[in-house]
């Protein structure tokens, strides 16, 4: 059996051999112009690919020379005391520019087993470096969050995706893999802890007639955002002339008109023309509360957003879910305002006056009609089944599974609210239990 002939060969001789491999590229550019045209269909695309291949080449090579000073203990630089990251750019000198951070970090994870396929994927010139790194990053966040058996196929998903797409398209891979591999609650919880992080500044004067506002936004903040501001934001060409406005001067103009509308709205029920917002999700997880359901659509189709903020948002007349079936075929295709009416929410304003939950006083035109028993779990929509809920304990009722049922007293309906958590469960269970109770033998 024939083996490596690179195997057996001393340090010096493979500096050698480098060395002459360097020194043919070094000549490369002042003899192309004598290479006559052609050279077949390929011609210098081909050489181009030779040459990107040999500089993953060289990347590969400096984490494995790396591998080898860690593993011989010559990487502290002896009497120098360097960092593992100081002696890669004394000896690398091009990566004082950058990059000994990623050939360190990926040096140091081939020493665990759980990359190898990382490994192999760089040493076969699949995957560069910089990617490498990213990849291994990702997983190392990931891996805490997955269901038994599944890291294997979120590497595998994870090297792909940087095989095609570079470091940026592995990072968006994140939230589907969650909601893929992860375990239960893992999308919902991530994305609860999100909200806590929404944030608008106050105004900060630039001194030239102009204020800056800061702005951070969870994942189903950005969904909302984006879907609302992409058709006002597209380019309005006037009278046959190209719209000159930049991409963020539509963007601002665009969220004042969303202000202006919402204002303009004052004490009327759903009179501002909301963008709606498409999700597709399986019947099954929106059941069961698993997976995660997908935008389609506008600047931020491909967002995740988890079950439980799919069954909040589907109480809002400008969001559409669409249902599929264990064959991706479509169940359900919701309506826009496909629950409440206009009528009917007046009449929950006229009910509740403001927002149900225990303590609250938001205004009935700062809420939303919230259905009690789920729109996911068959709920009618009456008003015996609905209750006012202001955006911030909307998504505490969901995100806790609260119950609510409409009582009478002496002075007319209200709403009556379990803040236990879970009581929401309770409730479908014992609807379960009714409904099997009533079935005919």
């Amino acid at each position: 059996m024939e083996g490596n002939p690179a195997q057996g060969l001393s340090l010096a001789e493979h500096r050698e051999r480098l060395a002459a491999a360097r020194s043919s590229l070094a000549v490369l550019g002042s003899v192309l112009w004598q290479t006559p045209s052609g050279g077949g269909p390929e011609g210098l695309s081909g050489l181009m690919r030779e040459v990107d291949a040999l500089g993953m080449a060289c990347d590969a090579g400096r984490v494995a020379v790396l591998r080898e000073a860690m593993n011989r203990g010559e990487d502290s630089g002896g009497s120098a005391a360097m960092t593992t990251a100081q002696w890669v750019r004394c000896h690398a000198p091009s990566t004082i520019a950058g990059g000994a951070a990623a050939i360190v970090s990926v040096a140091t994870a081939f020493g665990k087993r759980v990359n190898a396929p990382v490994r192999e994927a760089v040493e076969s010139g699949r995957l560069p470096v910089r990617s490498a790194a990213v990849v291994v990053s990702e997983a190392d966040k990931l891996r805490p969050l997955l269901a038994d058996g599944a890291e294997p196929h979120v590497l595998e998903g994870l090297i792909g995706m940087a095989e095609q797409h570079g470091p940026s398209g592995c990072r968006l891979l994140r939230d589907g893999l969650i909601a893929k591999y992860g375990r239960q609650d893992v999308l919902q919880d991530q994305q609860n802890m999100g909200k806590s992080f929404i944030r608008l500044s106050q105004p900060t004067d630039t001194g030239a007639s102009t204020f800056e506002y800061r702005l951070t936004l969870d994942v189903e903040g950005k969904a909302a955002l984006e879907a609302a501001l992409g058709p006002l934001s597209a380019p309005k060409p006037v009278d046959g002339e190209r719209d000159l406005r930049s991409s963020d001067r539509r963007r601002g103009d665009a969220l004042i008109s969303l202000v202006r509308r919402a204002v303009a709205a004052g004490d009327e029920v759903g009179k501002t023309n909301k963008t709606t917002l498409l999700l597709t999700m399986s019947y099954e997880d929106l059941r069961d509360r698993l997976g995660a359901a997908t935008t389609l659509g506008g600047l931020d189709a491909g967002t995740h957003l988890a079950p439980e903020t799919v069954r909040r948002l589907c109480c809002d007349g400008s969001v559409i879910p669409i249902v599929l079936g264990s064959d991706g075929e479509v169940m359900d295709w919701g309506v826009e305002k496909r629950f409440f009416t206009d009528a009917q929410t007046k009449r929950l304003w006229l009910r509740d006056g403001g927002c149900t939950y225990p303590g609250c006083g938001a205004p009935p035109q700062w809420t939303d009609a919230h259905h009690l028993v789920h729109w996911a779990d068959l709920g009618p929509s009456d008003l015996d089944n609905g209750a006012l809920l202001c955006e911030r304990h909307h998504t505490i009722v969901h995100t806790r599974r609260l119950a609510g049922r409409v009582v009478k007293g002496p002075f007319g309906e209200r709403v009556e609210w379990d803040l236990t958590r879970g009581s929401y469960d309770d409730l479908l269970a014992r609807r379960a239990a009714s409904n099997t109770a009533t079935e005919p033998a």
